[in-house]
């Protein structure tokens, strides 16, 4: 094995390992490797939040790639630099000099460069008669032809990063500005619904926007806002439909009464003989078009569901349904109605409703009867389960601003 030339820091500056690791990195390049300074320089630049270094820090890295008088970094080549901080400050755009210094310390700490330092810590190159140079002390570039590929990646990762986060941005504003406008529309019309109550929902999902979301925070919001469109144009759907179908006061009544968001107010007490359908009496399925929720927004709504999962976790629509059985049992759900409100709802939105139920349990004296009535009501499309969580959504972000 050939051996590698070590240099340690000169003055005060300490020795670290992880120092002597890059500058045995950087001497083993592969044979024959080249790479465009100014290439991995535009994709250091990109990947700056992931290498941990600040833009005037850059400044300083372009200034000494500015004193490599190639534009391809060799390997083999001498790919030291040495100038002085005099001249370095010149082409750094005037940098104070012991910003000057705190910089490329924070260049050498993200592995950008290294340090070559001579006996006395001067830069300069020692070159023969015929004027090549045979040794200097200065700045190795050797890591930015090493890590050539680490930054090009980096760069593409933080690309990726950025445009998935514009189309999140994106999507919510479309999603947003779709629902303040149906709203309106609603509230300007006077349509049956309690609208001002689904206005302030809207407003409250509004302000919890940060001002400098991550790309998270935003698919977040954005589930939950597009649940907040379905079940506004759902509502706004089945007036429609009720116009269409017929006039009779008593239909208008119904649906405006279904047509409340709070659905807290519905977790009441009930009974099971109020509630079950007489004994032998099937429950007539109708064609019913049923969304499945993010999980992430169901579990935000509802908890207390969580501890329930296998290993005592959620992590998936399979997590959920397995609680939903454990639960079932624990609320005293018999599994004839659970089985009917799978059959109705679909196994993810029967889980989803023993979730809620559970989340709101002091309020019910019969969880049974209450899901068999949710159950029935699905099936009659006089039901949907948007506007229950919507509710818990509510109440939990206000426990949790009550709680900060």
């Amino acid at each position: 094995m050939q051996p590698v030339n070590v240099t340690t820091p000169f003055g005060r500056r300490p020795m670290t390992l992880d120092l002597m690791k890059r500058q045995v990195a950087s001497a083993q390049i592969q044979s024959g490797k080249t790479a465009d300074k100014w290439k991995v320089f535009r994709d250091v630049c990109e990947a700056r939040g992931m290498l941990g270094v600040q833009d005037r820090s850059l400044a300083v890295l372009d200034a000494l790639l500015s004193f490599y008088p190639e534009t391809e970094l060799r390997q083999g080549d001498q790919l030291i630099v040495f100038p002085s901080n005099a001249s370095l400050s010149v082409r750094a755009h005037g940098m104070a000099d012991a910003t000057l210094r705190r910089h490329l310390a924070a260049l050498v700490g993200a592995g950008l460069i290294v340090r070559k330092d001579s006996a006395n810590g001067k830069r300069f190159a020692r070159k023969d008669r015929s004027g090549e140079v045979q040794d200097a002390f200065g700045f190795d570039l050797s890591p930015i032809l090493a890590r050539a590929e680490e930054f090009a990646h980096l760069a593409q990762e933080v690309a990726a990063e950025r445009a998935k986060f514009r189309r999140s941005k994106e999507a919510l504003t479309i999603c947003r500005r779709d629902v303040r406008k149906l709203i309106s529309a609603a509230i300007d019309e006077e349509a049956d619904g309690d609208w001002h109550a689904i206005e302030e929902i809207y407003s409250e999902l509004v302000a919890r926007i940060p001002r400098s979301p991550t790309t998270d925070e935003l698919n977040s919001l954005l589930d939950e806002m597009q649940m907040l469109r379905a079940e506004v144009l759902n509502l706004l759907e089945t007036l429609d439909n009720s116009d269409n179908i017929s006039g009779n006061a008593d239909h208008f009544e119904r649906h405006k009464q279904n047509s409340n968001t709070n659905y807290l107010n519905e977790l009441e007490a009930s009974s099971e003989k109020e509630l079950d359908p007489k004994p032998g009496a099937k429950i007539a399925k109708l064609n019913v078009e049923l969304k499945a929720f993010p999980l992430g927004m169901v579990l935000r709504a509802c908890p207390e569901i969580m501890p329930y999962g296998p290993s005592g976790v959620i992590e998936n629509w399979r997590d959920l349904m397995s609680a939903a059985v454990t639960v079932r049992s624990m609320l005293g759900v018999s599994p004839s109605a659970y089985q009917s409100a799978c059959e109705v709802m679909g196994p993810e939105n029967a889980a989803v409703a023993i979730a809620c139920i559970l989340e709101r349990a002091q309020h019910i004296n019969s969880a049974g009867g209450y899901l068999r009535d949710l159950t029935k009501r699905t099936a009659l499309g006089e039901f949907s389960l948007g506007p229950m969580l919507m509710a818990l959504l509510r109440v939990a972000g206000t426990n949790n601003r009550k709680a900060g």
